[in-house]
């Protein structure tokens, strides 16, 4: 998810109208080609080959022609194994990995008092019982690197928010086979936080509802946060990325802060020393904009990483970047959203803007509905999501309308958690990078980790 806010954070507004962002005209998406062709050998089929030496003529017989087999798509027929994915991604992932064995994510040995963990054949057993909660991670995980991927090189300026938006979620659903239009599908798997598409001075939890029509500018810095799940497994990574180089320093300092907070988590460790060492890292940085200023890249102070439960995307502890925090300790089998928040700005955010991000609470109160629509509205959310978080297009595709009165009161009644977008000072600029972690028993394991970040 994007982040876990500080307690302190305000209300919130439900608004009909689009927020502006103050941008231009929209652009088109560009898309790529499918797998290559592929050719078999037609020489069994060939009558002539049937007796003797294969080209030999049959005796008495004129040589008959053979006529050209039409090449066959790879990956075409209804049995076939695609040999790999499509552009943009669109192939059934199961169907790329039919042994069911999904790539590994970075694994790291624990150090120290924990550095036995590696070679214990007691938590490797404890690891080997746990292999379905494994497969899922895997399976959520190689799913957002395709999906992400393909986003960074297909996002530019020019295209609205929406448009960005609905590719990549109509790529999760495709490769995890689920399009969450029936009744309990989108709770199998898909989408595990809706599409998070901040620009600037937004930090988090900006996703375009209906009708909106912000376009993406060459002088964005846009965070892109992605939730996927397989079996209720959530797998939560961001990035950021900008079209101007004047940003670089930017983005590498919060890239540089995460993964400082990656190599530091681990079981036994402090959440006050994963945070310390964050924002050390963090405000090492400074960036120079085109006004001629330089300014310092600061923590985000209210934002922070989380635990990820079974199907809840915030668990019980929250991951601070910067020094200070609990001194909780990370444990053995937990679950972990590793992120970082930079600014160019105040670094501390306030909810702003219409809200599209909400969850079902899993501590929701039992209380009497007088609004009919608000009953209708939070059967129909337990049925698709649980409590798995959504948006408003998310209703819209399951054809719900007017339904703006009966959310207002799910969440004033404590029943649905509302999460506003949180930005920083106009004219600032923020930007996000973010990793799932499993702290297995014998080695922590970066599971959202790619080639790309």
């Amino acid at each position: 998810m994007a982040a876990q806010v500080e307690s302190e954070m305000g209300g919130l507004k439900i608004d009909e109208k689009s927020s502006k962002l103050d941008n231009g005209g929209p652009r088109g998406v560009p898309t790529g080609t499918n797998a290559d062709d592929e050719s078999g050998d037609d020489s069994a089929d060939d009558p002539d080959t049937l007796n003797g030496d294969a080209g030999a003529p049959i005796a008495d017989k004129k040589k008959k022609k053979r006529k050209p087999r039409k090449k066959k798509k790879a990956g075409t027929g209804a049995n076939a194994t695609p040999k790999g994915q499509s552009s943009p991604p669109r192939v059934l992932l199961s169907s790329l990995y039919p042994s069911g064995e999904y790539p590994i994510g970075e694994e790291v040995s624990y150090k120290n008092d924990n550095a036995y963990r590696t070679t214990s054949e007691e938590k490797r057993e404890l690891d080997r019982l746990r292999s379905d909660f494994l497969t899922d991670y895997r399976h959520g995980a190689e799913i957002h690197r395709q999906v992400r991927q393909h986003a960074q090189r297909s996002i530019k300026p020019g295209q609205t928010l929406t448009e960005i938006a609905e590719s990549i979620e109509d790529g999760v659903r495709a490769l995890t086979g689920h399009q969450g239009l029936e009744e309990g599908d989108a709770i199998k798997a898909g989408m595990g936080f809706p599409t998070g598409l901040n620009i600037n001075h937004i930090a988090a939890h900006y996703s375009p509802n209906a009708g909106n029509k912000v376009v993406l500018q060459q002088s964005d810095v846009l965070k892109v946060d992605i939730g996927v799940h397989v079996n209720g497994r959530i797998v939560d990574s961001a990035f950021t990325t900008a079209f101007d180089p004047v940003y670089d320093n930017l983005l590498a300092a919060v890239k540089d802060a995460t993964n400082t907070g990656v190599r530091e988590a681990g079981i036994d460790v402090r959440m006050s020393d994963i945070g310390a060492a964050i924002q050390e890292a963090m405000e090492s940085y400074e960036v120079t904009l085109h006004d001629g200023k330089t300014y310092p890249v600061k923590a985000i102070r209210n934002l922070n990483g989380h635990s990820i439960h079974h199907y809840s995307i915030h668990g019980d502890k929250s991951v601070p970047i910067v020094k200070g925090g609990s001194q909780t300790k990370m444990e053995e089998g937990e679950t972990f959203a590793i992120e970082t928040f930079g600014s160019t700005g105040k670094g501390y955010v306030h909810d702003d803007l219409e809200t599209s991000h909400y969850a079902l609470r899993s501590d929701a109160p039992n209380v009497p509905l007088r609004v009919e629509s608000a009953k209708r509205l939070l059967g129909s959310i337990k049925k698709n999501f649980g409590t798995l978080p959504w948006c408003r297009r998310y209703l819209d595709r399951l054809g719900h309308e007017k339904y703006l009165m009966g959310l207002n009161q799910l969440v004033q009644n404590g029943i649905v958690e509302a999460y506003p977008p949180l930005v920083d000072v106009k004219g600032s600029y923020t930007a996000q990078f973010e990793h799932t972690i499993l702290l297995r028993p014998t080695v922590k394991e970066v599971i959202s980790r790619g080639d790309d970040y």
